[in-house]
């Protein structure tokens, strides 16, 4: 008989009421080229309300450790109590992109039953993802660029030139840039936000085949709680620049150091995943600020349902302005 989940199916909604509140505080900051201002008023945002719900959270991907980070620190506890859940959160995905008002900045979180999160400490990742439908191991981060690409193309029945990889446009990407070139590969470069790109790849309609390349592996959890909801592939392996980035895993119990990661060693179990834009993308529209109020846009995945659920919301003033 299958173990019923401790998530209650009223906190995909709150999760979005969540995310919401961080997109909103942070859209107040967009194009002003303040980043820190607009993180902070993320998460103050988002860490007032998680402490209005009934949930006994804990912290395990945040802004940093204790000492690094005054809110939502890793291992801190909020909610009101009540189930207990592990919370990996990026209170603004993109803070960069908010305060240029580039395109794909986000308020992001993924819940699960305790230990069904990896407790990823803030160093690279190597990853690679790819959307459902295709046969288990089909990509693999052992094996090179020109194979992965070879090996999709493959499967969906048409050529490298077919095949459109999102890569996080950064120098330590030169030589991963140049290969997917040589042969043809189609190569979609983005600023930030590598969540997205990841999630990309499971919506036909984005024209992402595959996402390559390292970025945090924060996000690279947060990325796999939804791929864990609506399916596809991922792998990631920690990369290390020095060795306080090694000690700093070690701290977090990560033993293994050159592991390699499937999806579900990222994030397994009844997930939750819920954003709301900040600024528009590719995935969802920004927050649009009328003189009535606001207008969010949001989607949620829960693992246990497959269910994907786009949330538009109006957020009304008490009082607004008369003409």
């Amino acid at each position: 008989m299958e173990r019923k989940s401790t998530l209650d199916r009223m906190l995909v909604l709150e999760m979005v009421r969540v995310t919401e509140a961080a997109a909103i505080a942070a859209s107040k900051w967009c194009g002003l080229g303040r980043e820190k201002e607009a993180d902070h008023a993320a998460v103050e945002s988002m860490r007032t309300a998680f402490n209005r719900l009934h949930i006994d959270g804990t912290v395990v991907i945040g802004e940093g450790e204790r000492d690094e980070a005054p809110m939502l620190f890793i291992g801190e506890k909020v909610g009101l109590g009540g189930p207990a859940v592990d919370i990996a959160l990026d209170p603004l995905e993109g803070t960069g992109l908010t305060a240029r008002f580039a395109p794909d900045s986000m308020a992001v979180l993924a819940i699960a039953e305790e230990g069904k999160l990896l407790n990823a400490p803030d160093v690279y990742m190597d990853k690679i993802a790819i959307g459902g439908g295709y046969p288990d191991a089909l990509v693999d981060l052992d094996k090179s660029p020109t194979e992965n690409v070879m090996a999709l193309a493959k499967a969906k029945g048409v050529t490298p030139q077919d095949i459109t990889v999102c890569v996080l446009d950064r120098v330590r990407h030169e030589k991963l840039i140049g290969e997917l070139r040589n042969i043809g590969a189609r190569i979609k470069l983005i600023p930030d936000g590598d969540i997205a790109g990841i999630i990309a790849t499971t919506d036909p309609e984005t024209g992402v085949d595959m996402y390559m390349g390292e970025g945090g592996a924060p996000e690279g959890v947060l990325a796999a709680a939804a791929l864990n909801c609506v399916g596809g592939q991922m792998q990631g392996r920690l990369v290390f620049r020095n060795d306080d980035e090694r000690s700093r895993a070690q701290r977090w119990g990560i033993t293994d150091l050159n592991r390699k990661y499937a999806l579900h060693d990222l994030a397994s179990g009844d997930t939750i995943f819920a954003a709301t834009g900040v600024t528009d993308g590719s995935m969802l529209k920004g927050v649009f600020r009328s003189r009535t109020g606001w207008r969010t846009d949001s989607l949620v995945m829960r693992a246990s349902t497959r269910t994907v659920r786009h949330v538009r919301t109006d957020h009304l003033l008490e009082d607004p302005p008369r003409s």
